[in-house]
């Protein structure tokens, strides 16, 4: 009668934190404590140390989560992109970072995904992307990611490493909008199938060098080294088809 379609997997993550023995501890209210930094200099040294580890399933609890965040639970995206990385080469530190993941879960297992009859006005598509300079301390690679709504309700969502090692956070910031301008001309096109037209995708966008750097053809010579096609938004924005607006 609402018209609205609530998606959970509480039960499912109930019996997660329940087999991981986590429903013992006390609830977290971040998905990391601030305290946490992960690297691959944390693996294991000795033997004693791998086969200890080779009894812990943290592997089984990194996937167990990331199958809630690609169905669900949209705001463990971050923290499942960052604990992933260490599921080969696992040590006790990634484990207590997953077990602190694991109690952010236990807290928060009512959460979810909530669907609802809105009205068809205004814009259907809406992004929000963001970048993270140093998003891996090890090889330096930044970390990009983005959300979609559509019509209020989140559809699309990803946050994993750029493919390069970023010069400045201006280039990071620019490769993260680049994916974000993609996903939106690929959304755009997909709701056309649909029957919905939408002239124009506003990505959020918190970043004031990239926004200028997005509008206007500016060269100097500190933005030189970064590649021209990812100038591709430039086209995008400036085109009267398929105008993509990048606000604050």
């Amino acid at each position: 009668m609402k018209g609205e379609l609530f998606l959970s997997q509480q039960g499912y993550l109930k019996n997660i934190v329940k087999r991981f023995r986590m429903h013992q501890y006390k609830p977290v209210s971040t998905h990391l404590g601030h305290h946490t930094k992960l690297s691959i200099t944390q693996a294991p040294n000795t033997e004693e140390e791998r086969r200890k580890m080779d009894i812990i399933p943290n592997a089984s609890g990194v996937g167990s989560i990331m199958y809630c965040m690609v169905c669900s639970r949209l705001d463990l995206a971050h923290v499942v992109s960052i604990v992933s990385r260490f599921m080969a080469d696992s040590s006790q530190a990634h484990w207590e970072a997953l077990k602190w993941v694991l109690r952010y879960v236990n807290g928060s297992l009512e959460s979810g995904m909530k669907y609802k009859k809105a009205a068809q006005d205004g814009d259907a598509i809406m992004g929000y992307v963001d970048a993270d300079y140093v998003g891996n301390v090890d090889i330096g690679k930044p970390l990009s990611g983005y959300v979609f709504t559509m019509f209020g309700t989140a559809i699309c969502w990803k946050a994993n490493l750029q493919p390069v090692v970023a010069l400045s956070t201006t280039k990071s910031k620019y490769i993260a909008l680049a994916k974000g301008v993609k996903e939106a001309l690929w959304l755009k096109g997909m709701i056309g199938e649909l029957g919905i037209v939408q002239n124009c995708v506003t990505i959020h966008y918190d970043s004031q060098s990239v926004i200028h750097l997005a509008n206007h053809h500016i060269y100097h010579e500190r933005m030189k080294h970064i590649d021209v096609r990812l100038h591709f938004i430039r086209d995008v924005v400036e085109s009267e088809d398929n105008p993509t607006d990048v606000f604050t």
